[in-house]
């Protein structure tokens, strides 16, 4: 089964503030990139994709902002294969009604959170309510780990050893550290592998091939295979091309004797039953 754990919704430029868009720029080296999601560009690109987890995000601080109600519609629009997570800001008034609003009302079935585009830590002791309510509702919490292009997004909100901290005070909890938290994947894959329920997403780093190597690697040594799910993060790249890039990781290597990828592994990762895995009823 072919889960896509890390897709967007997003409305170019509905969803950003001026600033993020400008800033934006820097994800692909001053060109611009139209981040506005259509379905049928996704779905020609994810034909072999049985389900889709998509969210939205809210970030006050960097200037996104995307209303769950929007990413509610979009998942009736297609039920079939679509799947919603709820975000919240939780340094905004008003974010645990929107908690509720977003589980309760708008049925959707997990947590997105973006810690570092809004400024706080995911460990701090006012946000223990949201764990606390994940906990007792049984809901996936997935965060953005790892790098941005954002100036005022503060890196220390992201590092994996906030994590840590939460999944030892919350245990029952499944969390997803997206993109394997790079460029700091040590910190991701020892977090991984100490609790049973943290988990990593490996979405939108194929095009950078050399790094991803490395980080997969990681994972193969430290032999946590099996806590990595595939995602893409569309619309920053495809289910395809994801797929096309990790498979041709050991191809960079010919003629050198460093050790190689396992393929079956990998292949492993991309056909696991991650709804299972995060107790989503598919």
């Amino acid at each position: 089964m072919l889960v896509d754990v890390h897709s967007h919704l997003f409305r170019y430029p509905m969803h950003f503030s001026k600033d993020f868009v400008t800033q934006v720029r820097r994800a692909r080296s001053g060109v611009e990139i139209d981040l506005t999601v259509r379905w049928d560009e996704y779905h020609a690109h994810a034909s072999r994709c049985d389900k889709t987890i998509v969210f939205g995000g809210k970030a006050k601080l960097s200037g996104l902002w995307v209303p769950d109600q929007e990413v509610a519609a979009y998942v009736r629009d297609h039920s079939d294969k679509l799947i919603g997570f709820l975000s919240v800001d939780p340094t905004q008034p008003g974010w645990q009604d929107e908690l509720h609003q977003g589980h309760q009302d708008l049925k959707l079935r997990g947590i997105k959170l973006l810690s570092m585009y809004a400024g706080f830590y995911p460990n701090d002791r006012k946000l223990d309510y949201l764990w606390e309510y994940a906990t007792r509702h049984r809901l996936p919490v997935l965060l953005h780990t790892g790098t941005t292009f954002v100036a005022q997004a503060p890196l220390d909100c992201t590092i994996p050893r906030h994590l840590d901290d939460v999944a030892i005070r919350f245990p029952d909890v499944k969390i997803i550290m997206a993109h394997i938290s790079h460029p700091y994947e040590g910190e991701c894959v020892v977090t991984i592998r100490k609790h049973p329920n943290v988990y990593a997403d490996c979405s939108a780093l194929h095009y950078r091939p050399f790094q991803l190597y490395h980080s997969l690697m990681l994972v193969q040594e430290y032999g946590v295979w099996d806590k990595i799910l595939f995602g893409s993060d569309y619309p920053f790249t495809t289910v395809d091309a994801s797929l096309e890039g990790m498979r041709q990781l050991n191809c960079m290597l010919e003629g050198t004797s460093l050790p190689r990828l396992d393929m079956a592994k990998m292949e492993e990762m991309f056909q696991r039953n991650t709804l299972e895995i995060l107790e989503i009823d598919a």
